[in-house]
């Protein structure tokens, strides 16, 4: 979990204050990079694809579509700011998706349905604070067992078939409705990114979880109850899943197991991705959000040129390496700048 530690790379303010033009590069390509990628990436893929990809249409479609995808990043990215992992994202998703279904076709209300699988998925949080630190187990090992009991239990829920019945249309509006032309599912995301984001950055609670993540024994020796805030950024991250399982829900209109775990990897992705922009070096929230934009503009404009079945999975699988390691060489950068700096002159 070496990658996850808080060392970022951002420059101080006035650090480029009269610098050159070279040197300024040097400093603000490892913080942006990322994001002039995606621009580059996007203008790319307008000029070879000029009548598909630079359209309102193609837009639409890559908001609704990678919403899950950067939902489940967001949930994945609040344990990675104490050091730790949560698998669950990836198999959490197909349970909850399923049940808020099977609960509504069982006779109960939609809003109730929602409202008992967000609590459920807040339990279940806790469930994964508990087993890493009171039980302290590995978080990898811990949310990676979790997990594959959770999709055992979806399993055994649906017997291996759809489960299909009658739906409130209102209940459609969660992922169909749009304003201004923009999907709704884009809003949800925007609204969880800026308010995770203003948790993260400007208060108490953001800086005890990066300061967790960035030494949990020097954390507990200041006083900041460790164990608490781990547990609080399970039950976050529970919870999230959780309204991207309503999402899930509301877009396929049926339960079943078989989806899901497809999100797993990208939401990782994002994530891991999300180290190393913006903040390089440390899990930030609008990184995410940029790493997730990544994967939906390549995606998109691989299959638009044509790419088999398999390009996505393998896309995913690449950049996650890539991402893993670029965020390895901003922390070790980190640390040398920082042993540079304490050099006497």
């Amino acid at each position: 979990m070496n990658s996850l530690r808080s060392t970022a790379l951002e420059p101080q303010p006035g650090a480029l204050r009269g610098a050159s033009l070279g040197r300024r590069i040097a400093v603000l390509l490892p913080v942006y990079g990322l994001v002039v990628l995606a621009v580059l990436l996007a203008i790319a893929f307008s000029l070879i694809l000029p009548d598909s990809f630079p359209t309102w249409l193609n837009l639409r479609s890559m908001l609704s579509d990678k919403s899950v995808v950067a939902m489940l990043s967001l949930a994945a990215t609040v344990p990675m700011m104490t050091g730790k992992i949560d698998l669950t994202v990836g198999y959490g998703v197909v349970l909850w998706h399923i049940l808020v279904i099977s609960l509504q076709i069982s006779g109960v209300p939609w809003p109730l349905a929602v409202l008992i699988v967000l609590a459920m998925g807040v339990v279940f949080g806790l469930l994964n604070g508990l087993l890493v630190e009171v039980a302290q187990i590995d978080s990898f090992i811990a949310t990676l067992g979790t997990g594959t009991v959770t999709y055992a239990v979806a399993l055994w829920w649906t017997g291996g078939r759809q489960i299909i019945g009658r739906l409130s249309p209102d209940f459609f509006l969660i992922d169909t409705a749009s304003i201004g032309g923009i999907p709704l599912p884009a809003f949800y995301v925007i609204g969880l990114a800026f308010v995770l984001w203003l948790v993260s950055a400007y208060t108490p609670l953001g800086r005890y979880l990066y300061a967790i993540g960035a030494n949990p024994r020097a954390a507990e020796l200041n006083g900041i109850p460790t164990r608490r805030y781990t547990m609080l950024a399970f039950m976050v991250s529970g919870l999230v899943t959780a309204i991207a399982g309503v999402v899930l829900a509301s877009r396929l209109r049926v339960g079943q197991a078989s989806v899901g775990l497809d999100f797993l990897l990208p939401a990782l992705v994002g994530a891991f991705l999300g180290s190393t922009t913006i903040n390089p070096g440390r899990v930030n929230i609008w990184g995410t959000i940029v790493g997730v934009v990544i994967l939906a503009i390549g995606i998109s404009g691989i299959e638009q040129l044509g790419g088999a079945f398999w390009v996505e999975p393998a896309f995913n699988g690449a950049t996650l390496l890539f991402a893993i390691g670029l965020a390895g060489w901003t922390g070790r950068r980190r640390l040398q700048v920082r042993a540079r700096a304490g050099k006497p002159s």
